[in-house]
């Protein structure tokens, strides 16, 4: 068959043709705004349960390599583009992108209009929805989407968590020399896996850290038996208030040891300190975010990728302040305790992909164990 469809719970309707494995898929459908870093993107397990639509029009150029990954395998649900390159003229290129996701079984669609599909998501909010390229009737497509179960209330972190605790010894890429040994490590750091991206590990270890990745339901008091000078919480999918495992153990590290929080690890950090979460309309993802420092005036261009955010209110009665904000929206974009070794933001300083302003908060963290005697 050379037909797919794309069908919103609301009911709108895509027809184009197959991308990668054929067969059919549901998540909730996001649009992202990075023109390039597809492959970051895909391997990215904050994705999982949804299906991801490019907005830059031609995607696949670059081919896929076996460096830029960003876990073990893609985790997207689906992803849907207006145009897959069907050459790629990178160097470092080993396969199209058409093959790497037919090898790994993701299903997708192109040659959508994905300026609309866009404009659509954005008025009307992310939502629900099926990509077929085996079905032949987009009514029953449509009546089956209705039925999704949505992102608020599920548990997608225990799906990507790693199953048992493990070290990691990688630094940075590099042109000509790969990815390249990191200095010796100064601060032992314990990593809450809720679906974290190798590079955060890497400026972890480039930045002096020994870095155990523990599971995400790890409890507190087994992650302080293993004497860490810094606890960190890693990005992931979906709800942060259906981690209440993760939310319990990050309450009772708090003041104990310095605790830096990514992404959903900041959305954890906040539910952990007495604050509320809510779910953004469309979300935040794209490698062009600007957010400004409430410290410095500085305003960071940023990797984002999150469909909730924090009250900074609900948190502000126990001892946290707001300390970046998002310039096109307003919403909270970092968080850090009066008292405690503790501070969290909402975007990606590792930036991959995305720009670099914010690899400082990396040092912000050593220099808190630092303080703290590590």
């Amino acid at each position: 068959m050379n037909r797919a469809f794309l069908v919103l719970r609301d009911g709108r309707v895509f027809r184009g043709q197959p991308l990668g494995a054929l067969g059919e898929t549901w998540g909730e459908v996001i649009f992202n705004t990075a023109m390039s870093g597809y492959q970051e993107i895909l391997t990215d397990p904050s994705y999982r349960g949804q299906i991801v639509a490019m907005t830059y029009p031609l995607i696949g150029n670059c081919g896929i390599n076996g460096e830029d990954v960003e876990s073990r395998k893609p985790w997207v649900n689906g992803f849907i583009v207006r145009e897959c390159s069907p050459i790629a003229s990178n160097f470092r290129s080993a396969l199209s992108l058409d093959e790497y996701l037919r090898r790994h079984g993701v299903v997708g669609i192109q040659g959508i209009d994905t300026r609309a599909l866009t404009h659509h998501l954005r008025d009307h909010g992310a939502q629900d929805g099926i990509i077929s390229s085996v079905a032949s009737d987009p009514a029953d497509l449509s009546a089956r989407a209705r039925t999704l179960p949505g992102l608020i209330g599920r548990d997608l972190v225990a799906e990507v968590t790693v199953e048992r605790a493990y070290t990691w010894s990688e630094g940075l890429w590099q042109l000509g020399r790969g990815y390249v040994a990191p200095p010796s490590p100064r601060f032992n750091v314990v990593a809450y896996d809720c679906g974290i991206k190798h590079n955060i590990l890497r400026q972890l270890r480039m930045a002096g850290c020994e870095v155990t990745v523990v599971p995400a339901a790890t409890s507190a008091e087994a992650v302080l038996e293993m004497r860490p000078h810094g606890v960190f919480l890693s990005n992931g999918p979906g709800d942060p208030e259906a981690v209440p495992y993760l939310i319990e153990s990050v309450r009772r590290l708090l003041g104990r040891v310095p605790v830096f929080g990514i992404c959903l690890g900041h959305q954890i950090m906040g539910l952990a300190g007495g604050g509320r979460t809510y779910k953004l309309k469309f979300g935040h993802h794209g490698a062009n975010h600007p957010v400004k420092d409430l410290a410095t005036g500085k305003v960071e261009i940023t990797a984002q990728n999150h469909g909730f955010a924090v009250e900074p209110e609900s948190v502000a009665g126990h001892g946290w302040e707001p300390t970046h904000v998002n310039l096109n929206d307003g919403t909270c974009e970092g968080l850090a305790h009066r008292e405690w070794p503790a501070f969290s933001v909402q975007y990606h300083p590792e930036a991959s992909p995305g720009p670099h302003d914010a690899n400082y908060l990396f040092h912000r963290f050593t220099e808190l164990m630092t303080r703290r005697g590590g």
